[in-house]
């Protein structure tokens, strides 16, 4: 699939974007034979419609792209890639976008592009777009990229994406972006203070591991944590089927912290990034950690285990607490954590968490920005007694069944230390296919986190 886009605008078939309103001055305009084709084929310019006219050799003279209306275009985005994916093989150019929209429509036409195909061959889409004028094509292709690694890694089901295949896939990174990579497995996690890594990944075949990568050595520091929980069963506390279909992409956080990582290193930003993952399966087997277990976590505080499948926010304590140990100048988590936030959210909105302002003002800025939602939900100090069991500090899956979201990142947030934090609870799927986003695994928050990040660490 191309991910760049086309080096000449040499005998480019020329799209035009047309709103629903101008559809009349646009006609006016051209000659009675396009006036009278158009007119035939029943085209409105309404979203997403798309009109193919010919020459009179038969090739393809020009298209039109329905753009709608304002209010029509509010409730969607990426409006032009239904547009490209309808397109035959050639180069194009768009006539008409309005500026303000052309880093949003030339990046969904990018990203109209992608299709999972490891599995079976599919047909590729050759609709290559000559990059809009004052967009930054380069940096469109980085963020592409990023994404489609994103989705990639979330739709590789766990027979081929475990915590060895997900460790490579890391070094991949590392080694194309000239990045430092270090790997802890197995029982040296016990010997160097990762209780809660071990304790979850044990049970499984492949051995549970911690993957710190770390890229630069000028600029502010900034750590990302993301879960790698490659397949989560649920362990003792065994899921039923009905939810474990989709288990393959709990390791949905660490795939967004992943592209978010490409997307910073391939665009050049000025910080000093780490990246650590925690790469397990959450398996059932003799020594499955068990309901009712107390884990003593690196950072010393004890956690009573009442839901072996809250195993997320125990795997990420131990490399939070790794993280804070830095001081970095930000850290952030991402992680496929609660069901709670999708009842809250659904499945389009990222949700985070900060008690920063000035970086919850720029987050939601960015978002706005590149078209990639987040909303924000709060720490609610007045829950944390909610996540504490009496008999140890802290409960991995409290009772009730309340603020369940909320109460997962006050658990991660007592592990982030004196740390500047935020923690995205992101869904990493997209249920039903989208203009630019066909169903499967999906990145959330990443490029608002690119779009803001230099603004929070400045």
């Amino acid at each position: 699939m191309p991910l760049t886009f086309a080096t000449s605008d040499e005998d480019a078939v020329p799209v035009h974007v047309i709103d629903q309103t101008d559809l009349d001055g646009f006609l006016s305009k051209q000659d009675d034979v396009v006036r009278g084709f158009v007119r035939s084929a029943g085209f409105t310019a309404s979203l997403g419609s798309t009109l193919l006219l010919p020459d009179l050799s038969g090739g393809l003279s020009m298209v039109l792209a329905g753009y709608g209306t304002s209010e029509a275009r509010a409730r969607s985005r990426f409006h032009l890639a239904s547009c490209a994916a309808a397109l035959p093989k050639g180069v194009y150019a768009l006539h008409g976008l309005p500026s303000k929209m052309a880093q949003q429509e030339a990046l969904g036409w990018l990203l109209s592009a992608y299709s999972f195909d490891r599995y079976k061959s599919q047909k590729t889409h050759e609709a290559q777009l000559v990059a809009p004028k004052g967009v930054d094509a380069k940096r469109l292709e980085v963020i592409a990229k990023g994404e489609v690694l994103t989705r990639d890694l979330i739709n590789t089901p766990a027979s081929d994406m475990g915590p060895a295949q997900l460790e490579a896939a890391c070094a991949d990174l590392a080694e194309e972006h000239n990045a430092n990579i270090s790997v802890i497995r197995g029982d040296a996690l016990l010997e160097l203070n990762f209780p809660m890594i071990h304790a979850v990944g044990r049970a499984a075949a492949q051995v549970p591991r911690l993957i710190d990568m770390q890229w630069g050595d000028i600029g502010p520091t900034l750590t990302l944590v993301g879960k790698g929980v490659c397949f989560d069963t649920g362990g003792l506390n065994l899921k039923p089927g009905s939810s474990m279909g989709l288990m393959k992409k709990d390791m949905g956080g660490a795939a967004t912290v992943l592209g978010l990582a490409h997307m910073i290193m391939g665009t050049g930003m000025k910080v000093q990034l780490r990246v650590l993952i925690p790469a397990v399966e959450n398996s059932v087997s003799a020594n499955a950690y068990r309901p009712g277990d107390i884990l003593t976590s690196r950072q010393g505080l004890t956690v009573e285990i009442n839901n072996t499948d809250a195993e997320g926010r125990l795997v990420l304590a131990d490399a939070l607490a790794l993280g804070a140990e830095d001081n970095p100048d930000l850290m952030i988590s991402m992680a496929t954590l609660t069901g709670a936030a999708r009842v809250a959210v659904g499945p389009d909105l990222a949700p985070y968490y900060t008690d920063d302002k000035k970086a919850a003002d720029a987050l939601e800025a960015g978002a706005q920005k590149v078209a990639d939602p987040v909303w924000r939900l709060p720490f609610y100090d007045p829950y944390e007694p909610m996540i504490e069991p009496g008999i140890a500090d802290l409960d991995n899956a409290p009772k009730g069944g309340f603020a369940g979201s909320i109460t997962a990142a006050l658990f991660l947030r007592r592990f982030a230390g004196d740390t500047r934090y935020m923690h995205f609870d992101v869904y990493g799927w997209n249920p039903s296919a989208a203009p630019a986003r066909p169903k499967g695994g999906v990145g959330m928050g990443a490029r608002a986190l690119l779009e803001a990040l230099p603004k929070v660490l400045k």
